[in-house]
């Protein structure tokens, strides 16, 4: 970053219009940039359908944009009104009225129309190549801040920003070209943050592939041959029940992060004050959720301290090497039997309690050594999967920073 940049930025993070620039809606902006109505850069679009062979039915997510409907967001059981859905052809816009002030607005680029709920609305630009653009424009900090100063509704959690009046926003834009090249800078960001994101999905793949040989025995380790037995886990693990030790840290157990110290994570604190029922649970242990253990929400500690007692901590014995089970109690099949065991009238109140855990048998390799030797591969494709994951998010920021700079003219590109 040249000093010239860091000038600038210092200027304006203590409020100050450097030269050349000037103040707008969405903060201080190059002095030629030109005040731009949306309605000259895009094109409403109201196409109806109930048709939902010809127009498969998609969602807008914050996180992935426009992709196809999952099970969390089927709604095809609720009575709709004809033509209640409205269709999105490839390159168009959607956005959420009640949820754009999050960043709910995304381009469908897929190679087929779809439908969407007809509740969002959908639009196009004008100019084929403003898309690139445009993708970024649309969900950087500065327009997510003006769309929440700009939604109307008597309640917060109601608020919205309609497309009467989102059509007629006017703000200063750099010119065709200009636009053209900072699109051109951040797609390349974008292939940069795929190109990752597929190599992390393939470490992923073989992960799984692993797992799905060496913790069933399909493929033995060079070096190992002794047999496999089945055994019930009440003769692999016993209940750990400490509590009244208010005296060690609050960790959290997490469906995708493992076993951490509660405070590393940002989440609201739900725990009791009254932190003396909770279970002490020790470094090689296994904590799993009581109640979504048939989910697969478990866990090896690296550490210790308490927990909620809506989880229960399983102390391994000796004899076994406790990460090995770890990996297996996140296989399918072996989900499957966690699912059957857990007792419940419903899955929100279906509940593995350790009395039920310890009747179900598990086939493993009776050797502690081999166990080990495959915790070690597997914990090797972990610790790899990780660091690509910091990478990713490591680009992510950058392509932020990137859009920072670029999006409100901190940085010019010469054109």
């Amino acid at each position: 970053m040249t000093p010239e940049i860091k000038q600038r930025i210092e200027q304006l993070r203590h409020g100050n219009v450097p030269e050349g620039y000037k103040k707008g809606k969405l903060g201080i902006v190059p002095q030629e940039w030109e005040e731009t109505s949306f309605s000259s850069l895009f094109t409403s679009t109201s196409d109806y359908t109930d048709n939902l062979t010809s127009y498969p039915l998609y969602s807008l997510t914050i996180e992935d944009g426009i992709t196809a409907k999952t099970e969390r967001y089927e709604r095809s059981h609720l009575v709709k009104k004809e033509n209640s859905y409205k269709v999105v052809c490839p390159n168009d816009y959607a956005y959420n009225p009640m949820n754009i002030r999050f960043g709910a607005v995304a381009r469908h680029k897929g190679s087929f129309p779809v439908a969407v709920s007809g509740y969002y609305n959908i639009f196009t630009t004008n100019h084929e190549s403003d898309l690139a653009f445009m993708d970024s424009f649309l969900t950087c900090g500065s327009m997510i801040t003006y769309y929440n100063k700009v939604s109307t509704g008597s309640l917060t959690e109601k608020q919205r920003v309609h497309f009467s009046e989102f059509i007629e926003f006017s703000f200063p834009l750099p010119d065709f070209e200009e636009r053209k090249k900072i699109a051109a800078i951040l797609t390349t960001q974008d292939k940069v943050i795929e190109l990752k994101e597929k190599l992390l999905a393939e470490k992923q793949r073989q992960k799984k592939y692993l797992m799905q040989q060496l913790l069933t025995g399909k493929k033995r380790l060079p070096g190992f041959g002794g047999e496999w037995k089945t055994e019930r886990l009440g003769k692999l693990f016993a209940e750990r029940t400490e509590i009244k030790r208010t005296d060690l840290p609050l960790l959290a157990i997490t469906a995708g992060q493992g076993i951490l110290p509660r405070d590393q994570l940002d989440l609201k604190d739900n725990s009791s004050e009254d932190k003396s029922k909770y279970l002490r649970i020790c470094p090689g242990d296994i904590g799993y959720n009581t109640m979504r253990m048939w989910q697969g929400v478990s866990a090896y500690s690296e550490y210790e301290g308490i927990v909620s007692p809506a989880y229960t901590i399983l102390k391994p014995s000796d004899r076994i090497e406790a990460k090995y089970f770890a990996y297996l109690f996140k296989m399918p099949d072996i989900i499957f039997l966690f699912y059957r065991f857990s007792q419940g009238l419903v899955d929100d109140t279906r509940n593995l309690k350790y009395e039920n855990f310890k009747k179900i048998k598990v086939r493993y390799p009776s050797e502690k050594k081999e166990q080990a030797a495959i915790v070690q591969i597997l914990s090797t494709a972990d610790r790899e999967i990780e660091l690509l994951q910091k990478e990713i998010e490591a680009e992510k920021q950058k392509k932020k920073a990137l859009m920072q700079l670029l999006l409100t003219g901190i940085v010019r590109v010469k054109v």
